[in-house]
């Protein structure tokens, strides 16, 4: 019987690969089983040389006629048994009666939070995806009480170094902890640090948590990158899309650290394919190649340009999902699974009225942007220039158009005694919001926490809303992730101007519901019959169903989940333009 052979070689672009050649028969199998197999020619196939590829091949050549050539032997099998030792290290987190280990804490983390902490020391890479309010900060701070991992590097949003601050003093208050202020790089050999709980200022050396945005991580990499074991990437969604700057300095410090975590309920905001690159700035050979991933992953979809790779879909949303969770790359827990359930959340879409003057405006400015677009009559660059601006321009008349309804609905649910938190994306929707609530006889007290204040203002602002000196918080959708406190009172939520992803409004609504909040929570879409919300209503229910599905496989096949259109930009300009036709044809009738 002919057999095949097995061989690894070092790829031109650094990364080892697994070189296949096998009989007809053979090779039928193979691509069957191995979803992602690059085909070079007849008989002949191309995997990454990951541990897990190895794993696989190696019980796949027990069943067929596949020898691994003598030369490479010795790393095949280093492969195996690293892989082998990876999966016998997560089997035992789900055999019955295990106990994770303990860690020395100033207050006791929970018993799910230590199984995440010991899971991510057992692998050293793991995405930690539990629902909103669940701790996933504390399983990180688990890690740090662990031989050898110190120093650790926490990266999170501009506004959340000093919430890490604080959740670092509660639980790990003997930590030496630095938060970079600079974007400019300076010795960490001689930090001072802030007194500690006794009072003491504690003696000049490196910190044992360094805190750093992801904004000013590009010019600390360098410095970071010598010095750190432990990664922790907060709202590791910001790493979704690769090819930034962001993302090459987070992957490059990744890459020199023993353990790397990542934290987030939603990291997958848009399109199922994002997760690919939040998970290979985590685990680099967990999905192979991006080739590889798309071939097994997403029906074989061609990479495109980075705009395109924003779109892809991935087939079996719950298959991912899965897998993920088998193979100890990420891990999911619900409030449901630990016992930690909240009271009821209705969410509401109520319709409102929009001036359809501000729409027929908006389209007759984009109009003939809409039609370039449709028939592509220009560049790359000039479509998704064209395309960014038929987003904006409709969006925000959109937002326009129903201020006045969207401040009429949270004024009703003030006086009716509520404590509204409401959702915006434009500052000209925010300055009509203002000024309707600002009216002489009419005034109702509110704040600000949007892209337009500093920090201490925004401190500020959370501050008089939980105080009851004012009665809305106005807050834009990407401006909360990781605030906390609102829950203690407020019960409702109003997404006054819509977000292209569903996991926006999720993290939106969980600033709202979760621990510590008593009552039921409401939270009111409130959609407009014309301009751009009919639409992202619309491609909501598509990227909700690819989010769900490797989040939550088990909750797939929801009627509500259910999406159309994946191309949104299309369809906005779709409509744009039967829009315009109408308007034209009605001109037309009067006119005769």
């Amino acid at each position: 019987m002919e057999r095949g052979k097995i061989k690894i070689w070092e790829h031109p672009d650094g990364d080892s690969r697994l070189a296949i050649k096998c009989p007809p028969h053979v090779a039928i199998r193979l691509r069957r089983l191995f979803g992602g197999v690059q085909r070079l020619r007849a008989g002949e196939f191309m995997l990454s040389a990951t541990p897990a590829a190895a794993y696989d091949l190696e019980w796949f050549r027990q069943r067929h006629p596949l020898d691994v050539e003598k030369k490479s032997e010795s790393k095949f099998r280093e492969l195996v048994k690293a892989e082998e030792k990876r999966l016998a290290s997560i089997a035992e987190v789900d055999l019955r009666g295990y106990v994770p280990r303990k860690f020395k804490l100033a207050l006791p983390p929970r018993k799910y939070q230590r199984v995440a902490a010991d899971l991510a020391l057992r692998t050293g890479q793991l995405l930690i995806a539990d629902d909103l309010g669940l701790g996933k900060t504390v399983s990180a701070i688990c890690t740090f009480t662990a031989p050898g991992k110190l120093p650790a590097i926490v990266v999170t949003m501009t506004h959340l170094p000093r919430q890490w601050e604080r959740e670092l003093g509660r639980f790990a208050p003997k930590l030496r902890v630095h938060r970079i202020r600079s974007g400019k790089p300076y010795s960490l050999l001689d930090v001072k640090f802030e007194p500690g709980p006794d009072g003491k200022r504690v003696e000049r050396g490196v910190p044992d948590v360094i805190i750093v945005n992801y904004h000013k991580l590009n010019g600390w990499v360098e410095n970071l990158a010598a010095i750190a074991r432990t990664i922790v990437f907060d709202e590791v969604q910001e790493l979704r899309h690769d090819g930034s700057l962001k993302y090459g300095a987070a992957k490059a410090l990744a890459d020199t650290c023993e353990l790397k975590i990542g934290l987030s309920a939603t990291p997958i905001y848009n399109y199922g394919a994002e997760i690919y690159s939040v998970v290979h700035a985590l685990a680099p050979t967990a999905l192979g190649t991006r080739k590889e991933f798309y071939d097994e992953w997403c029906g074989g979809a061609n990479e495109g340009s980075i705009q395109d790779r924003n779109k892809i879909c991935v087939a079996d949303p719950a298959a991912l999902g899965t897998y993920l969770r088998e193979s100890g790359i990420m891990i999911r827990r619900t409030r449901k699974e630990v016992g930690r359930e909240l009271p009821a959340l209705t969410i509401v879409r109520h319709a409102v009225e929009v001036d359809p003057d501000r729409i027929d405006e908006a389209v007759a400015d984009v109009a003939e942007l809409a039609k370039r677009v449709l028939e592509r009559t220009g560049s790359n660059f000039e479509l998704m220039k064209w395309s960014g601006e038929i987003d904006y321009r409709m969006r925000q008349a959109t937002g326009i158009g129903k201020a006045a309804a969207v401040s009429d609905f949270v004024r009703l649910l003030v006086e009716a005694g509520e404590r509204v938190v409401l959702y915006g994306w434009h500052h000209e929707v925010y300055s009509l919001w203002r000024a309707s609530f600002s009216r002489e006889n009419y005034e109702i007290p509110f704040s600000m926490y949007t892209g337009a204040e500093s920090e201490s203002a925004k401190v500020q602002s959370v501050k008089d809303f939980v105080e009851g000196r004012s009665k809305v918080l106005i807050i834009s959708h990407r401006a909360g992730a990781g605030l906390d406190g609102l829950q203690h009172v407020s019960r409702t939520v109003v997404i006054g101007e819509l977000d292209w992803s569903p996991q926006v409004h999720a993290q939106n609504i969980g600033r709202v519901h979760r621990d510590g909040q008593k009552e039921p929570v409401a939270a009111y879409y409130l959609v407009a019959e014309e301009g751009s919300d009919p639409v992202i209503a619309d491609v909501l229910g598509l990227k909700d169903a690819q989010s769900t599905g490797i989040m939550n496989p088990e909750l797939v096949g929801s009627p509500q989940l259910v999406g159309a259109a994946n191309d949104h930009i299309k369809r906005l300009a779709e409509d744009v333009l039967r829009r315009r036709s109408s308007a034209s044809s009605a001109l037309l009738k009067e006119s005769a």
